[in-house]
């Protein structure tokens, strides 16, 4: 039996349905903290089961016929490494084989701040006896998509990330190897991605691809780490993630987030999508 967490996730959802693909849904179980959200997994899934990352005595049970499990990183941060101990402690009393984690491009390496309760995950999976999958995951091309629509509001597209290279790629990329990553199961005790999308680009070819499609003036503005961090408390975010958001922002301008090894498309089988295809299928959910 496998099992995704966070199912009613962007990622997760897509994860559900890449794994029906693959196998009968009476083999896939979803985990969600509200069943209730979880209506439309039910055409992907035998089952929806709750799981709540901050009700560590009530996962065991959730886990119970599990033996392949994908662990999607909690969006709690600050909260996330506990969390996620809960979830892997759970697993082993429940008996589950294999986890996947979906954790950062890079992992050990990589300058982001963002990396850390990546990594002490990573570290409590290699001391847990459990099989592991460790799906380092770049960049999600939807995160720069989420911030179209003010973007063509207002015309100006801030960041902090100069030129850099993003080698990013969509949602359903990193699902479609989250899925295989169980299915395709060689019975190692280790196994190490690094993934990231085909094409890299800089968010100045990302604005004027977006503004080109949209046929809308988009400016992209590049600012200092603190005045982005600033801007982002002003849009909303709590200080202490703006300040990580930005400087996660901030280091792509060294190139933090590319990678040219083109593990992703390999290990799928085909290419990843483009910036410019995820870009033109947003603009049409947005008209």
């Amino acid at each position: 039996m496998y099992a995704v967490t966070g199912a009613t996730g962007h990622l997760g959802q897509l994860v559900v349905e890449a794994l029906r693909k693959q196998t009968p849904a009476s083999q896939i179980v979803a985990l969600a903290r509200d069943p209730a959200k979880a209506s439309e997994l039910n055409k992907f899934a035998g089952s929806v089961r709750p799981f709540d990352y901050d009700k560590p005595e009530t996962l065991r049970s959730a886990l119970e016929g599990i033996t392949k499990l994908v662990l999607i990183s909690s969006n709690a941060m600050g909260r996330r490494t506990a969390q996620h101990k809960a979830v892997i402690d759970a697993a082993k009393a429940a008996d589950v084989e294999l986890i996947a984690y979906t954790g950062i491009l890079h992992g050990e390496k990589s300058p982001i701040n963002l990396r850390k309760e990546h990594q002490e995950t990573e570290r409590l999976l290699k001391q847990s006896g459990l099989r592991y999958v460790f799906l380092r995951n770049g960049w999600y091309i939807e995160n720069y998509v989420a911030f179209l629509k003010p973007a063509l509001a207002n015309g100006v597209f801030p960041a902090s990330a100069g030129n850099g290279r993003i080698s990013a790629a969509g949602r359903a990329d990193y699902a479609e190897a989250a899925a295989l990553s169980l299915i395709q199961d060689d019975g190692s005790t280790e196994r190490v991605y690094e993934l990231a999308g085909d094409s890299a680009f800089t968010l100045s070819e990302f604005v004027a691809e977006a503004s080109r499609q949209a046929n809308k003036p988009i400016q992209y503005k590049n600012l200092p780490e603190p005045e982005f961090a600033a801007l982002l408390t002003k849009f909303g975010l709590p200080p202490h993630l703006a300040a990580d958001v930005a400087q996660s922002s901030s280091v792509t301008a060294q190139d933090a987030l590319f990678d040219d090894s083109r593990a992703l498309s390999k290990f799928i089988g085909h290419p990843t999508a483009s910036y410019k295809q995820v870009i033109a299928h947003a603009l049409k959910a947005l008209a």
